[in-house]
């Protein structure tokens, strides 16, 4: 994610390159329909006319029916559920030209580090993508639907990103054909999200189904409007019933324990499906750490925030290295958990984008937990994920991605810039990116507190005026983040929210308060895109509701 500077200079470069046309279009402009993955069989259709019914709950019904006609997977009498699956089908097949088209790109790279890097992600997240797919297909038929959304939610994701890692390198005819082809395969996986959430809320009865729908639309969510109220789960969190330490990582490399963080995660069995807990005893450890996909059900105990400490300063400024990249500590394991320690990236302000912790892990909790940097500290990436009593501090987008993330008894704070932090500056705490309004996802703060360090609010007492602190800001196009019983202090503006550029996103995001209190909470001054969320929505953004924590959420000590 960029600052509004390097936003501005991205979009001239992208004007110059040969590749604008598919960046600049992104679902406006679509190639023809791409195959369902199979040349037609010889058995008997699907009815055209069943199929143009539920394509009718998407946002690209010709491309839904298109692949859906021509799927080899549909009986000739094909159940909602069916026809869900069959366009799951046609996102998977696609993906494998995707996957195919993003190797090319890596093998003619050579010598171009920053092409060579984007190339190398994406097909990481093409990867990651198929396994959110073929999950989302085995969840569906015993009823598992939130689920299966959540993890197309996912899916849909991490292909836009490959887009956006290409976006950033275009200018050969081979990087614009991928883009293109990667357009459209978007459409195909948005689709089968779009079935999947008219599923969820009309059931078979496919003459409801309508395209997507969000709160601006005036739609809250049938389950969670039933239930009202809106008060915050709580007693779930780090379980309370922890196993001993399997492994312990010690600075002082004492007997048993492991040199580095990274040696003990190594040690964690692939997809264990019983927590692996890894004791990191009280010290600085200065490393980057990757938990892959196959290392589930990971736990990190420290000795607590800013006595166990992970850092890094990995930056967008080295060459070869992206946003994604920089994370200090990155997670993409699922079930992930940590208490009782600190995530830092001590690249600093003038480096940029500089991330201390990304979570790409479904069913992650993280209690007790400090994330420190300045800009992009924690990216909050996809799926579901539950923070609890967490001290999250930076500048801008500091807490940023497309997740579906629940912040409860949270410590904000905003940090100073590190360059001439007495001139002022403009922050937004948060940057959602949901790109899709089928997209079960969004950040939602409850009983959070938005304050600053002791040493930025001493340059903002100075000159308040030119410290302007603003809730968040629409990094995409359907940026969701709520506000639940906040305290806000006198640094967050009383307009509340920032535009991201002109009125881009103005129409489609949701931004809202509940029942925020403090001196910066001014209902009356926010800007008229925002939203004053009455009671009876409020536990929309439960974190049984939103992130369905009541079904994994550990019993917490």
């Amino acid at each position: 994610m960029a600052s509004l500077l390097a936003l501005s200079v991205l979009s001239l470069l992208l004007s110059l390159s040969p590749a604008s046309t598919a960046a600049n279009n992104f679902h406006r402009h679509r190639r023809p329909p791409l195959s369902a993955g199979h040349p037609p069989s010889m058995k008997v259709a699907p009815s055209l006319a069943v199929i143009q019914q539920a394509c009718k709950g998407t946002q690209f019904p010709d491309s839904c029916a298109s692949s859906l006609s021509s799927s080899p997977s549909l009986p000739p009498n094909p159940t909602p559920s069916d026809l869900i699956l069959a366009a799951i089908f046609a996102s998977t097949q696609n993906l494998k030209t995707a996957q195919s088209m993003a190797h090319s790109i890596l093998d003619s790279s050579s010598g171009n580090p920053n092409r060579s890097n984007a190339a190398g992600n994406c097909i990481e997240h093409l990867g990651y993508s198929g396994h959110r797919l073929s999950r989302a297909a085995d969840a569906l038929p015993p009823g598992r639907t939130k689920d299966a959304r959540a993890w197309t939610s996912a899916a849909l994701l991490y292909q836009y990103d490959c887009f956006s890692a290409l976006k950033y390198v275009n200018g050969t005819k081979e990087v614009n054909d991928a883009m293109w082809f990667l357009i459209s395969l978007t459409e195909l996986t948005s689709n089968a999200l779009s079935m999947l959430a008219a599923y969820e809320r009309f059931g078979s009865n496919t003459a409801a189904w309508v395209p997507p729908q969000t709160e601006r639309d005036g739609y809250w969510g049938d389950d969670a409007v039933a239930a009202g109220g809106g008060e915050p789960h709580r007693g779930g969190g780090f379980p309370s019933d922890l196993s001993p330490p399997d492994a312990k990582v010690c600075k002082d490399q004492g007997s048993g324990c492991y040199r580095t963080v990274q040696e003990a995660v190594s040690a964690a069995p692939d997809f264990g499906a019983s927590r692996f807990v890894i004791y990191i005893k009280e010290g600085i450890y200065h490393e980057t750490v990757r938990i892959p996909f196959e290392k589930t059900n990971v736990v990190f105990l420290g000795d607590g925030m800013g006595k166990t400490i992970i850092t890094g300063d990995l930056n967008v400024q080295i060459a070869g290295v992206s946003t994604y990249n920089t994370a200090t500590v990155g997670v993409n394991g699922d079930g992930f958990m940590a208490k009782g320690l600190t995530f830092e990236n001590t690249a600093g302000q003038d480096a940029h984008q500089a991330v201390a912790f990304r979570s790409d892990s479904d069913l992650s909790v993280l209690q007790e937990v400090e994330f420190l940097g300045h800009q992009d500290t924690l990216y909050a990436r996809s799926l579901r994920q539950f923070y609890r009593s967490c001290r999250i501090a930076g500048t801008v987008d500091f807490i940023f991605g497309n997740s579906a993330a629940v912040f409860q008894d949270c410590l904000v704070l905003v940090r100073p810039r590190q360059l001439s932090p007495e001139k002022g500056e403009t922050n937004a705490v948060t940057a959602h990116g949901r790109t899709d309004p089928a997209q079960a996802t969004g950040f939602v703060f409850q009983s959070c507190v938005v304050n600053g360090t002791d040493e930025y609010m001493e340059l903002y007492g100075r000159k308040p005026a030119a410290h302007r602190n603003y809730l968040g800001r629409p990094w995409k196009e359907y940026s969701r983040t709520v506000f639940i019983r906040c305290y806000l202090e006198r640094l967050v503006r009383a307009e509340g929210w920032l535009p991201w550029t002109g009125d881009f996103a103005l129409k489609t995001l949701f931004y809202g308060e509940l029942e925020s209190s403090g001196p910066g909470a001014n209902s009356a001054a926010r800007v008229p895109w925002s939203t004053q969320i009455s009671p009876e929505h409020g536990d929309v953004y439960s974190v049984r509701s939103f992130i369905q924590g009541d079904d994994w959420i550990p019993a917490s000590s």
